[in-house]
């Protein structure tokens, strides 16, 4: 089989009819240096300094090392490198050591991961919380042990990959994007056929930074006698009155069944959540099987206990971070370039065309500006995307500096609405 390597996705590459696993291996090592040949392969790149508004890379044939503004990072609140968290790292180091060395069934469940559950699930107003080492498996590992044969995931068909792969043992049902009446249908026609029934949605989704209409979706989730998981990753320390992301906007923060997330993106560290009812947490902390295997996280988390508490401490992080996105959307639109309906810190510029999305994303390279091309699979293949996160630390000249190079893209390459 030969795929056309312009027009191609990694998804084309997972199962390739006649080669086996070393064969695929070797021929998308071929695509992939198709890509690198023509300055498309800006994945996987090395940044040489922090998590930040700006990053140090050297990247061949852009003029070696030098700063390019940063729009690929997730600490929408600069956390990642503020003092204080950094001081509280350190001192769970020092205080612990640099690993946990065991499961938290068998020793390596310490005073410092108490803590941590003990705060995330206070930070919601709930009484119980269970954390992974990742936000992935935070969802993987969760819905893995809740849901079985005789059960159903309902799912928004833009959720993340991590919930998909956890109901890969249970009947899964989806609905159009933030689609309500596909929603009721999903939830009517598996009333009475189904144990358990959990509705799956983001609050805020990762690639067009839309909002899910909670209330809506929980009125419905009700009225059918299913219960509702919101994985709130993107929209905790962005979204709600006191950061507590989309659910406290929508004023649900005590009906919501399941919420998780993770403390790789508004916390600045690594890791992520679920807050339940006590009894549901308890069933997860002895039969989830990527938490009971697992080491626990490292000491360094205690990072996260002082980044739950600046949320409050100083909420003017939030409001920097709003002031930037509020800024940069109306200078994209401006522009007459289509940024969807984000409402969030994640801005995708479409372009709706695979290879001239990778050539935008060659050009802001060459204009000192890293953000990530989207394709296929991560969307579909008419909805390809530049996807930016902005932070509270970018500052309006690196904002004018990705609003120009845009600029000048756009009108070598004709994308957006003036060139319709």
């Amino acid at each position: 089989m030969n795929i056309n390597f312009e027009k191609a996705s990694f998804k084309d590459f997972e199962n390739i009819e006649g080669m086996d696993a070393y064969q695929r291996a070797g021929y998308f090592s071929e695509y992939l240096e198709y890509l690198r040949s023509r300055g498309h392969l800006n994945y996987r790149m090395e940044s040489q300094s922090g998590c930040g508004p700006e990053v140090e890379m050297d990247i061949a044939g852009y003029g070696g090392k030098k700063s390019y503004v940063s729009l690929v990072s997730n600490d929408y609140l600069g956390f990642t490198q503020h003092e204080a968290v950094k001081k509280a790292a350190i001192e769970g180091i020092r205080r612990f050591g640099t690993g946990a060395g065991a499961s938290p069934a068998i020793g390596g469940h310490f005073s410092f991961h108490e803590k941590l559950e003990q705060k995330i699930s206070g930070f919601f107003g709930r009484e119980a919380a269970i954390t992974y080492t990742t936000g992935y498996t935070a969802n993987s590992a969760s819905l893995l042990c809740l849901l079985r044969k005789e059960d159903m995931a309902i799912l928004d068909m833009a959720v993340h990959a991590s919930v998909y792969e956890g109901c890969m043992n249970t009947n899964v049902k989806m609905f159009l994007h933030n689609n309500m009446d596909a929603l009721e249908r999903a939830l009517r026609e598996s009333q009475a056929t189904h144990r358990t029934r959990i509705v799956v949605v983001d609050g805020v989704y990762s690639q067009d930074g839309d909002l899910a209409p909670l209330t809506k979706i929980l009125e419905l989730t009700r009225h059918f006698g299913a219960y509702l998981m919101v994985d709130d990753a993107h929209g905790v320390g962005v979204i709600g009155r006191t950061g507590r992301g989309l659910i406290q906007e929508h004023n649900l923060l005590k009906e919501v069944d399941i919420i998780t997330g993770t403390f790789s993106k508004t916390f600045g560290h690594v890791g992520g959540y679920v807050v339940a009812s006590p009894d549901l947490i308890q069933f997860l902390k002895y039969q989830s099987r990527q938490h009971l295997f697992s080491v626990t996280a490292s000491p360094a988390s205690m990072s996260i206990l002082k980044a739950i508490d600046l949320i409050d401490e100083e909420p003017e992080w939030q409001d920097m971070l709003w002031e930037n996105i509020i800024y940069f959307k109306n200078g994209l639109k401006e522009l007459g370039l289509d940024i969807g309906t984000t409402a969030s810190g994640i801005v995708p510029v479409k372009i709706r065309d695979i290879p001239k999305t990778l050539e935008v994303g060659r050009l802001l390279l060459k204009a000192g500006v890293y953000a990530n091309p989207i394709m296929y699979p991560a969307v579909s293949k008419k909805d390809s995307r530049i996807r930016m996160s902005l932070m509270a630390t970018h500052t309006r000249p690196h904002l004018d500096r990705v609003l120009n190079a845009f600029a000048d893209i756009s009108a070598k390459l004709k994308i957006g609405s003036r060139y319709e």
